[in-house]
């Protein structure tokens, strides 16, 4: 099947929400299952408090969560409306599909997950630490930020790639591995970046890239992939979608999991 989806885009402008806000699943999981999209984010907030969504946190950490979770998710809102109409999304994802909107959202965490570990993997470099990526960030934004401040988000970005499965250890030095990525969550990246603008091809991206899954392993699992043909014929790709978009192919699959 094929559609002219309207194309949303990842974010490109640099920010700090990484430095309050780490990849914090659970939270977003609860995010998920309560939020009213037609509400201001002000309401959003005193609501989560009020009801306790996040559990007993203070009300300031409490319209922080709300803030940056709604940066990661609210910006592509057939994925927010798939995500809430699931209610109970498998554990064995979520930690992927958080990982992946923070991708979106956060263009440095983007780099540092979809090119600067991947790019130490494919170099032979098993392993990193909190030094190493703090000097990466000086060097990627040369003067703006103190060492402190560079230090801080090389052990943010590291906690979030810890959660996401793509480093072993909470602490240095610590070891690059591949997390496991289920058929499921391959196919909502995919149905997901179908709808939007990102820097790269469907078959190779930071996104992608950042789980251990190049194009020549992709195309690998693309055969059991739901919701997702593929076939290739003289070097040239051919994906073929059996879902109109990410809220058909999540429908389709909500009603074959009930």
């Amino acid at each position: 099947m094929t559609a002219d989806l309207p194309k949303l885009a990842e974010e490109t402008s640099e920010h700090t929400h990484i430095l309050k806000v780490m990849l914090v699943s659970d939270d977003c999981h609860a995010y998920w299952r309560n939020v009213d999209q037609t509400l201001p984010i002000a309401t959003r907030a005193a609501t989560a408090f009020a009801q306790r969504w996040f559990g007993a946190k203070s009300e300031a950490r409490v319209q922080n969560l709300v803030k940056v979770i709604s940066s990661r998710f609210d910006a592509y809102p057939s994925a927010l409306s798939l995500l809430h109409a699931w209610g109970t999304v498998p554990p064995d994802i979520r930690p992927l599909i958080c990982h992946w909107h923070t991708q979106l959202s956060d263009p440095i965490y983007r780099r540092f997950s979809g090119v600067y570990l991947p790019d130490r993997r494919m170099s032979g470099l098993t392993q990193v630490d909190r030094d190493l990526v703090a000097r990466w960030v000086q060097g990627q934004f040369p003067g703006r930020w103190t060492p402190i401040t560079c230090l801080k988000f090389a052990s943010n970005m590291l906690s979030v790639a810890h959660e996401a499965g793509l480093v072993a250890q909470r602490r240095d030095p610590r070891d690059l591995v591949r997390p496991k990525v289920p058929d499921l969550a391959i196919a909502y990246l995919l149905y997901l970046l179908r709808g939007i603008q990102f820097e790269g091809t469907l078959l190779d991206n930071p996104y992608l890239r950042s789980v251990g899954l190049g194009e020549e392993t992709l195309v690998q699992r693309l055969r059991t992939v739901p919701g997702i043909g593929y076939h290739s014929l003289g070097g040239a790709h051919d994906v073929e979608w059996q879902f109109n978009d990410l809220q058909d192919w999540g429908r389709h699959t909500q009603e074959v999991a009930a």
